[in-house]
């Protein structure tokens, strides 16, 4: 496995690299939900590329960008047992080069969920990947559903500025207890991770009703909010149930593929996770 420090490197090692290309971006501290995107690029792909890059432009001031887990070596062992062939891990300059301005913004997607919680967050998601993109020119893309939002969002970008790349969206990996696996789940303590098991619960419960006939909005967030309230040490940020494609809150009966997706904290702890309904 080569490891690229400069976009430089990374391109010499590219045009080497027979094809197809198939690419993991990633902010580092590994766990399997990464890997699993990396064996699906391997399965696919004659050629898997990965990058680590905690990108600064989607912290906002006062988000954990200094305190964001790291763990190179760990990370780099992870990416080679499980196939990868070239690593781009570059410093902030490689990919923001002095005097910087330039920013790619999806509208509307961006304005709801996430995006209204952390303005501009999807403002950096979106320069990041098309700027990576570009760097390593894959066939295709791998990126995990548990961000749901996160994937709407690149597939739109990719679409509208005509990138060559096939975006693909891999299931969410979930720890045995059903708690979605994050970088961030290392912050939680005993308890918060005991009580952070009512996410995936509550998002069982709902498909449950769901496959039981139950086709109201508001009846299955209501669900889902009574479940997490019970755990004393969880503040909701947002329970939401949307069209799959536009994000946009469902107040009728669901007919089409809707997302179901919520934002809890613990502490300072910040989780999502998510199931798509479909009738």
């Amino acid at each position: 496995m080569f490891v690229a420090r400069t976009v430089a490197e990374l391109r010499a090692a590219r045009h080497e690299a027979p094809g197809p290309i198939g690419f993991v971006p990633t902010m580092g501290y590994l766990h399997q939900g990464h890997m699993s995107l990396v064996q699906a690029a391997r399965i696919d792909c004659a050629t898997v590329v990965a990058s680590i890059f905690v990108n600064p432009t989607q912290f906002a001031t006062g988000e954990d960008f200094e305190r964001y887990p790291r763990n190179e070596t760990n990370d780099l062992a992870l990416l080679e047992a499980n196939g990868a062939d070239l690593v781009l891990l570059p410093g902030v300059e490689e990919v923001y080069t002095p005097g910087d301005t330039t920013r790619i913004r999806v509208d509307a997607l961006t304005e709801v969920l996430e995006g209204a919680r952390r303005p501009g967050h999807f403002i950096g998601v979106a320069t990041v990947v098309a700027k990576l993109f570009h760097i390593v020119q894959p066939d295709r893309a791998y990126f995990g559903q548990k961000d749901a939002q996160q994937l709407v969002v690149i597939r739109r970008m990719t679409r509208d500025l005509l990138l060559p790349v096939e975006v693909v969206g891999c299931p969410t990996v979930r720890e045995p207890d059903g708690l979605a696996c994050s970088s961030r789940n290392v912050y939680l303590t005993p308890e918060q991770r005991q009580q952070a098991v009512a996410l995936s619960q509550s998002l069982r419960a709902a498909e449950a009703a769901f496959a039981d006939g139950v086709r109201d909005p508001h009846t299955l967030r209501r669900l889902v909010r009574e479940r997490i309230e019970a755990q004393p040490l969880a503040a909701i940020d947002y329970i939401s149930l949307a069209d799959a494609s536009t994000l946009w809150e469902l107040n009728a009966d669901i007919e089409a593929s809707a997302l179901l997706s919520l934002a809890v904290g613990f502490g300072n702890t910040h989780l999502l996770d998510n199931t798509t309904l479909v009738p």
